[in-house]
């Protein structure tokens, strides 16, 4: 999965036209970036753009938009409704897919230092990306705001953590940093507005005061009247998914409006989601309901239906979430490759793609013919007795195949590390040792990468053992394929595993690994024979 970044910048501009789309144009004319929103506000004469990209690609965005900005806006002359200090006012990251914490703080640094130095402007760090306690949140960096900065820089404790104390009147200040992706979701209430706010100040963190403190983390709340709908809302902010996620929310008001004795006829989200908040909210009604869902556009669907997404205004998956929303981009995986391109990728005079990788290949074929067969049994009349069984068989056999699909690629990507090492300088005795001591890390997670197939490979025995058993008898020809491909698999991650050992010097390492394939490899010929026998005896 490509590293996704978001990135929500605020300038304090809301009304010129021509700014507002100087800059969006900046960030549409970014290589890598892709622009999903603008929102400008007439009374707050701010403007936020929501954007996304990899590492690289979101901090020429930022950096892009900033520059459009510069010369066109002049704080000197800015009034609007929302607290401010900055032309650009804060620029906050956010991680979304493949992409830590840690690593948004440094990109947020990336971005502050190159700003400071090539516009000028004094930076300010918050959130995670600050390291002092009196400088963390917005409204501690921004009281006084622009009007007030001036003054507040000659405090050397208020020292910008990138740039010069020298303040810019025509631009001001600028703060960025991280925070986790906010999610503004609204919960529909056949109820009154006071109703709808007392559910919601039962549910905010902050409560009906310290001593009433909400049940849910990470919220923030309030309940409001939705004239156009005719309906009441509980408007939340989920500001961190991973502590209080949509489901918990939707099913927290559902039960306070039990006690009320009024309707939650479904939710609203505002904005773009991430995929991921979907694929959650789905695994839980999947659990709680005892469902069998296995692709995410189908468990996309089940969160729709089960939060009532689409019941104020159509809810199109490739428009509000994230990940749909991205262009698609050309791929150098393997997996990506059409069969036809594989096949001669591997005929191609390069060691890579080789063996590793299709054993690797041949892996998720056999898991992908052991899903297909269960798939095909399950939900059959003839089959009915056996339902139960295959809701507990087909998916180890669908994750099997989804986790070995990426080993196809990571076999070619674990000998990188080991070339690279080869083309390290060899003139002095030191330059020698450095270069011994990478080729031997590298060969090490060359052989990693094909024992953790042989392993994820055999993980499955059982359950394919139970299919042999008792599967669609029509697809006897396909479970035999997988047995065989599956076995081919292991033999075949035995043989990289034991070539890269060749090369190791680390006795204790090559002993201990070279024992650990064999066995994986027996592992696998004793269970394709068991399968393969079993299969032999059904008529």
């Amino acid at each position: 999965m490509p590293k996704i970044i978001e990135c929500v910048p605020n300038f304090s501009e809301g009304r010129d036209q021509k700014v507002i789309t100087a800059i969006a144009d900046a960030v549409r004319a970014t290589p890598g970036a892709t622009l999903l929103d603008v929102d400008p506000g007439q009374s707050t004469n701010r403007t936020v753009y929501t954007f996304v990209g990899d590492p690289q690609s979101i901090v020429e965005a930022a950096l892009n938009a900033a520059k459009a900005a510069f010369p066109l806006i002049d704080m000197r002359k800015h009034k609007g409704e929302h607290p401010r200090m900055g032309a650009l006012d804060v620029c906050p990251f956010i991680p979304i897919s493949d992409v830590t914490v840690a690593e948004c703080v440094e990109i947020s640094k990336q971005f502050g230092a190159r700003l400071a130095e090539e516009v000028g402007i004094p930076v300010f760090l918050y959130g995670a990306s600050s390291d002092k306690e009196y400088r963390k949140t917005m409204p501690q960096i921004r009281a006084g705001e622009y009007e007030g900065l001036e003054e507040r820089l000659k405090d050397d404790k208020w020292a910008p953590d990138f740039g010069s104390n020298t303040f810019v009147p025509s631009w001001g200040g600028t703060v960025t940093g991280v925070r986790k992706f906010l999610i503004a979701y609204n919960i529909n209430m056949l109820s009154t507005k006071e109703q709808a706010h007392r559910i919601a100040l039962n549910l905010r963190e902050k409560g009906r005061s310290d001593d009433q403190p909400g049940r849910l983390l990470a919220c923030q709340g309030i309940g409001w009247w939705l004239e156009e709908a005719n309906i009441a809302q509980i408007s939340l902010n989920l500001t961190d998914m991973d502590v209080t996620p949509m489901h918990v929310a939707y099913e927290e008001a559902k039960k306070d409006a039990q006690e009320l004795k009024v309707a939650v006829t479904g939710s609203e989200l505002v904005g773009l989601v991430p995929l991921s908040a979907m694929l959650e909210a789905a695994e839980f009604y999947i659990a709680k309901e005892g469902l069998m869902v296995l692709d995410d556009d189908q468990k996309v669907h089940l969160a729709i239906n089960r939060l009532g997404l689409a019941t104020l205004s159509p809810f199109n998956p490739k428009e509000r979430i994230i990940e749909y929303c991205l262009p698609c981009s050309s791929s150098t995986l393997l997996i990506q490759k059409t069969v036809n391109d594989f096949v001669l990728s591997v005929g191609e005079r390069s060691s890579a793609p080789g063996g590793g990788s299709v054993s690797a290949v041949l892996a998720a074929l056999g898991c992908g013919l052991g899903a297909m067969v269960g798939k095909l049994t399950y939900g059959k009349k003839q089959w009915e007795s056996l339902d139960k069984r295959m809701r507990c068989i087909i998916p180890p056999l669908h994750a099997a195949m989804l986790d070995i699909l990426p080993m196809v690629d990571a076999d070619t990507e674990a000998f990188n590390d080991y070339m690279v090492a080869m083309k390290l300088p060899k003139d002095t005795t030191e330059e020698k040792k450095v270069r011994e001591d990478a080729m031997e890390a590298g060969l090490k997670i060359a052989v990693g990468v094909p024992l953790s197939l042989a392993k994820r490979s055999n993980s499955i025995w059982s359950t394919l053992l139970e299919l042999a058993e008792c599967g669609n008898i029509n697809c006897k020809s396909d479970l035999q394929v997988a047995a065989r491909c599956l076995e081919t698999a292991v033999q075949g991650a035995k043989y990289n595993v034991d070539i890269n050992l060749g090369n190791i010097k680390d006795v204790k390492f090559r002993e201990e690994n070279f024992a650990a394939a064999e066995k994986e490899a027996d592992i696998a010929v004793e269970n394709r024979d068991k399968v393969l026998n079993i299969l032999a005896a059904r008529k």
